[in-house]
């Protein structure tokens, strides 16, 4: 949503006070509605946000401001709703929060608390916006299942906050799109990003914290580090799991001071910046098995965004489609007939979000109709479809493997389709496969030849 763009938010609150109050305290581009009592609030009006007295009457025990809700709810089922009241008995806050409020405050309102929650809707709003926004396309979370709702709100909870971010989710899913749109809601700033799993560990330091000139060889001039070059904004530690246990020492030094202090350098310097990580580990598993430190996991996981497997949101499968096919340069005004699009939702999607629009690309290409039919849809996915069927029979049971063939031919057999399931899933990324499979990168590219994998084929 254009910053400048007003937004509307309905008060209903018998007390002038609160009208006059909440008048003070809000940010300038809202714009406020005040109804003392329901039969004031204009319900053709629509509205970003409302706050809703729970005692309109000062019955206590008939909180008639449950009836607002309860109607704002059906006229706008997308309007965010807080209940107010003095009373905060766990009944009432309970069957408020059923009635379709989001959140109950307690009376009086403070005004820190009242300007952080609208600020919050802002960004909620935002974010939504952006979704069919064609601006700033190449970063913006596509779909509106219930998945999508749900990352969409807790985005815009986390609008203003300090404190370290930690994104999971499978590869593909889309975290550093999620990192882009935290960085995004809170306005003109820097971002940094920083690839662990691409970071030599020789080179950590001087990458991160920065060096002085003549501090060690070949350090021909001052350089400031990653970190210091996120100072007032977001930085964005990719692939957070990669990071030696050497090295995470020094990660959480910082993270706990907030000095940076250049290699060859006597002074340290306060960074006030962001972390935000993310890992396709789960690190939780990582802390037990003693391969990430517990104490930098505390440190990094004051906020968790959990992202879906694509096959988790295939209700977003069709605005996903539609959106890579639109950004598609040139445009060639292409799109799925209704069996080729349940051949796109009937595919697992290892690489998620990514395989996705890779194949996407692909078929917008290769298509001969301005119709995306089944038929080049299977012809693109059976080699994926063939290989994972040949993995999971495989994996079921002994009995289903013809042990007359021989060790050898066996695990040769059992080698390819790990390769072709990584090659597959890392979009034929060598070094990403190479780093997954911990193997080097000349040593893929033999087993690639010796296996006969054709990468242009996959």
């Amino acid at each position: 949503m254009d910053s400048r763009s007003s937004l509307n938010l309905l008060v209903v609150d018998d007390d002038p006070l609160i009208h006059q109050s909440l008048k003070l305290a809000k940010p300038s581009q809202w714009k406020i509605y005040s109804a003392h009592e329901m039969s004031d609030v204009d319900w053709n009006r629509h509205y970003h946000a409302a706050f809703v007295d729970m005692h309109l009457n000062k019955v206590v025990h008939q909180p008639t401001g449950l009836r607002v809700v309860e109607k704002l709810r059906e006229m706008q089922s997308q309007l965010d709703i807080t209940a107010m009241s003095g009373d905060l008995s766990r009944d009432l806050m309970e069957t408020g929060l059923k009635c379709g409020a989001q959140r109950f405050l307690s009376k009086p309102l403070m005004a820190e608390e009242v300007i952080s929650l609208l600020e919050k809707v802002e960004a909620h709003w935002y974010l939504q916006n952006l979704n069919t926004s064609r601006e700033n396309s190449k970063f913006q979370w596509v779909g509106n299942g219930k998945h999508s709702q749900e990352i969409r709100q807790r985005l815009a909870q986390l609008k203003g906050e300090t404190n370290s971010v930690l994104i999971q989710g499978e590869t593909g899913t889309g975290k550093e799109v999620i990192a882009r749109l935290l960085n995004a809601q809170e306005g003109s700033r820097p971002f940094i990003v920083v690839n662990m799993a691409g970071l030599p560990e020789a080179l950590f330091e001087s990458e991160m914290f920065g060096h002085n000139k003549g501090s060690f060889t070949g350090a021909d001039q001052n350089k400031m580090g990653l970190i210091e070059a996120a100072h007032g904004g977001d930085l964005f530690l990719d692939e957070i799991e990669a990071l030696p246990l050497s090295q995470q020492a020094k990660l959480l030094r910082f993270l706990e001071n907030g000095e940076v202090r250049r290699v060859g350098s006597q002074n340290s310097t306060q960074i006030k910046t962001r972390v935000i990580v993310a890992s396709n580990k789960n690190l939780e598993s990582m802390v037990r098995d003693g391969s990430f430190r517990e104490d930098l996991y505390f440190r990094l996981s004051s906020h968790k965004i959990l992202l879906p497997s694509l096959q988790e949101r295939q209700e977003d499968i069709l605005s996903l489609t539609e959106y890579f096919l639109s950004n598609e340069r040139p445009r060639r005004n292409k799109r799925f007939s209704a069996d080729g699009l349940q051949t796109m939702q009937n595919y697992p999607w290892p690489g998620n979000v990514r395989e996705l629009k890779r194949v996407c690309e692909q078929l917008s290409l290769t298509s001969p109709l301005p119709m995306i039919r089944h038929e080049e849809v299977q012809a693109l996915l059976r080699p994926q479809m063939s290989t994972l069927n040949a993995i999971k029979t495989g994996s079921n049971s002994l009995r289903e493997i013809d042990l007359h063939l021989g060790m050898n031919t066996l695990v040769e057999r059992f080698e390819k389709s790990i390769l072709l399931e990584a090659l597959i899933k890392f979009e034929k990324d060598i070094d990403q496969t190479s780093q997954i499979l911990q193997i080097s990168r000349s040593n893929l590219y033999k087993k690639i030849k010796d296996h006969q994998i054709e990468l242009e084929k996959i």
